[in-house]
Formats: C-alpha cells, structure tokens, sequence
C-alpha cells in the first residue's frame, strides 16, 4: 500500500491510498477462506471446497466484506503511522476490489488545528465563596410545609386567591362552539403557582363558589397546545369549590416524613448542605470559565466545519427535550429549521473552539480517558434518561457518540487540571447571585384537558 497526503484545509485532510494487485488479490483469497470454513457447500466436507467454488457461491457477501475489511486497516495504519487523529467521520470514496487490478481510493476527514497553546499554568481567578442564606433554606421549609400540608374545602363563602385549589369544569369556545374538543370536568387548579395562563386564573378569582364566568384569552404564538397558538378564544368555567391546604407545624415527625431526617435540625443541616455543594459546583464551574475564556482570548484558529454543525445538532436535540417536556415542539418556535441552526451557530462555535483547545492541552499532559471512566458517564446518562446501560451504550455506539463522548471526558480534565494549576482568590458572593434550586417536592400530574389553560 502506498498513501499520499493532501491538505485541503488547514481542518481538512484527504488520503489518496493505492493498493497493488497483491495485496488486492491477497484479501479476496483470505475472504474466501474465511467463507470456506464458516459454511458448508454441498458435495464438499466443510473446509474442503475449491475457492473458485466457495467465490462464486458467496461472491456478492465475499467482495464488500473483502473491500471493508481492506480499507478500515489500511484507514487505521495510515492514520497510526501519519500520527493523525480524525476530528470528523471519515468518508470514503471506494468502489468494490476487483481480482487482479490495482485498487485505488481516498478518504477525507477533519482534524484540529494547529496553534500554539497559550500559558495555562497559574492563570489568576476569582473563586466566589459559597454562602446559604437562611431565606433560602426556609423556602424548601415552606415547600415541605406544602407538600404535607392537608386539603380542605373551605365552609366560608368568598372568591379563590393564590395558594387556594379550585374545582373547576371548562372549555375553550370559538363562534359559540366548543373548539377542538377542549373541556374538563371537575379540574383541580392551584392558583398562583403558574399553572393556568393569568387571564385564566384572574377570571376564576372573580367567582365565588356555583358561579360562572368567562374571559376572552389571546393564545400566544407558542402556547403549549399547537392547534391553541396563536388564537383568540372564550374561555367559560364554572367554580364547583374551593380548597385550601392546612399546613402543619415542623416538627420532627414531619422532617421524618420528608426525608427520613432524625429531627427538624437535622434536616436543616441536609438542606444548608445541599445548597452549598451546589453552589460550590456552581462557583467552581464559573470559575473554569473565566479560566476558558482567559486561554481563549490568546489564540485564535480555524474551526471544522463538521465540529460546529454536530455541537449544533446537539443543541438542538437539548432544546428538543426541553420543549418536549413542556408539551411543545420546535415548530411552536416559529421559526425554520435553518433559522434555529443560525440562531444557535455562535454557541455551538464558542464550545468547539473551547474544546479544541481543552484537547490539545489534554494531549500535551498525555490526559486519558479510561473505558471505566465512559462507561461510568454511560451510566449516568442511562440514569438520566430511566434507561438501561446496555440499551445506552449500544445507542451511543451505532451513533458513533463514543469518540464525542470520550473528548467531552478528556476537555473536563483538562479544565480540572488547568484550575488545579490556577491562583485562585476567594471573594465575597456577588450581590446579584441567583438563588439554583434545591431539591423540590414531587408535582402531581395533571390531566392533559388542562393544556387548555396551561402556560
């Protein structure tokens, strides 16, 4: 075999390889051989049969498996003896081997830039401390609270406020008509927690209880009930009853009930606990980014083009999910397919630009990636996602997801290594610091008649 090398980008290579008759020829043979003792031919012992009898048989399974088998070792010791590592798939411009005739191909693929790393080591950061504020922890207190809390309906009568359930029946009217069979009986609603669209909920707190009423609602373009978008609807309920919730006191039997906590203390504790390890995370993962951003700054370097538009298609699987949950699609958004690929195209170049680099750091402290190491991340993903490990690996390797997967794992060592190195300043929590949330309690589901008039 011989191979010669062009660089069509300073991203971009393409391998010419030509393979002489030989070896052509000795890669059939090997493949027939192969068949000869993996079958039997009638009239012949298995292993016993002419390979011009096991070829002609098996010719149409023989030669693409030949050409394949062929070109993924030639691609392979290339690639090992050019010192080479693909950023991109390879693709591979071959025809079929032919008995007797030289065979010719090439392969293109992307690779990383080449740039001088800038100074990584000692880089100075500031580190947020991580602080709890009793508010915050008295907010899960209060959710606690409300996750225990008794339901009742009230004797007095008066209108619903925020924090009340009600029990309404309803339904979405055009020209009179109940529009796209939009209705529910006897619906739960809590009021105030951003349930219902507003105009809903301020028309329900109109009524009192046997009373009905109505309200013109304008859908937004993005409701999460397609056939809803974007329409100019009656809504009509009527108030069967209203509830309130009774919230115990918190005492230790309750702190038990929420999570198994010894006493109110304890779980305090757990609460103040969580908070602050997240916020460390948090903090830490600010920090590495100033830490990115100052390294990033110092070069500059062209970008694979199939880098930037596979982190894209990533992103738009994320956003995807994200609608997904809430009942919507990429449609909802109003915009093509390829104005959502432009809108995301700056975020997705920031983030290979950002790896790149985090590789070559990686490569030059001889960073590795361990099968354990992925198959922990695998595993996380399968928790994630309430999946099994075996179903996710084998997704992951028909995608051709592990070698993505394995740089994401090389660039967070990377980026603990370059913070590892760092001088880092401890400094005072920012005053505009946004509260994460801490572990909620479980929603009740819905019934789906409620999209009605869900946000």
């Amino acid at each position: 075999m011989e191979y010669k090398v062009e660089e069509l980008s300073p991203v971009k290579r393409k391998i010419n390889i030509q393979v002489p008759v030989e070896e052509v020829n000795a890669a059939l043979s090997a493949a027939v051989a192969l068949y000869r003792h993996r079958y039997e031919i009638k009239g012949f012992r298995r292993g016993k049969a002419p390979s011009s009898v096991v070829e002609g048989k098996y010719r149409s399974q023989i030669y693409p498996e030949a050409t394949t088998d062929l070109v993924n070792y030639q691609i392979n010791e290339a690639l090992g003896g050019l010192g080479i590592m693909p950023l991109s798939r390879i693709d591979v411009d071959a025809k079929e081997l032919v008995r007797d005739q030289e065979f010719n191909y090439s392969v293109e693929f992307e690779v990383a830039p080449d740039f001088a790393l800038p100074e990584y080591d000692g880089l100075a950061v500031d580190v947020e401390k991580a602080e709890v504020k009793d508010e915050e922890v008295k907010e899960v207190e209060k959710r606690i609270l409300v996750n225990a809390a008794t339901v009742k309906p009230i004797e007095v009568v008066r209108s619903a406020t925020d924090g009340d359930i009600v029990v309404v029946t309803f339904g979405a009217y055009k020209d009179g008509e109940i529009y796209q069979g939009i209705q529910a009986e006897n619906f739960e609603l809590t009021l105030g927690e951003k349930q219902a669209l507003p105009e809903f909920e301020d028309m329900i707190k109109t009524l009192k209880t046997g009373e009905q009423g109505e309200c013109e609602i304008a859908f937004p373009e993005d409701f999460i009930n397609p056939a809803m978008a974007g329409q100019n609807l009656t809504m009509r309920a009527t108030l069967h009853s209203i509830k309130e919730r009774i919230l115990p006191e918190l005492t230790d039997e309750v702190a038990k009930r929420a999570g198994g906590f010894e006493s109110v203390e304890k779980m305090r504790e757990a609460i103040a606990k969580s908070y602050l390890q997240s916020r460390e995370q948090l903090n830490k993962a600010n920090a590495q980014k100033k830490l990115l951003d100052q390294m990033l700054a110092q070069v500059e370097f062209p970008l694979p083009p199939s880098m930037v538009e596979n982190r894209i298609d990533r992103l738009l699987a994320d956003l995807e999910q994200k609608l997904d949950r809430q009942g919507k699609s990429l449609g909802a958004l109003g915009k093509s397919m390829e104005e959502l690929r432009e809108g995301h195209r700056p975020q997705a170049e920031e983030a290979v630009r950002g790896e790149i680099l985090l590789l070559a750091i990686a490569k030059k402290e001889n960073l590795e990636v361990k099968p354990e190491e992925i198959d922990a991340a695998l595993t996380q993903v399968a928790r994630q996602h309430g999946q099994d490990l075996l179903s996710v690996k084998q997704y992951y390797e028909e995608n051709n997801l592990i070698f993505p997967l394995k740089d994401r794992l090389l660039a967070d060592k990377a980026i603990e290594l370059v913070y590892a190195r760092a001088a880092k300043t401890e400094v005072a929590a920012s005053a505009d610091d946004k509260t994460e949330e801490a572990p909620a309690k479980p929603k009740k589901p819905r019934a789906k008649k409620a999209d009605a008039a869900k946000e």
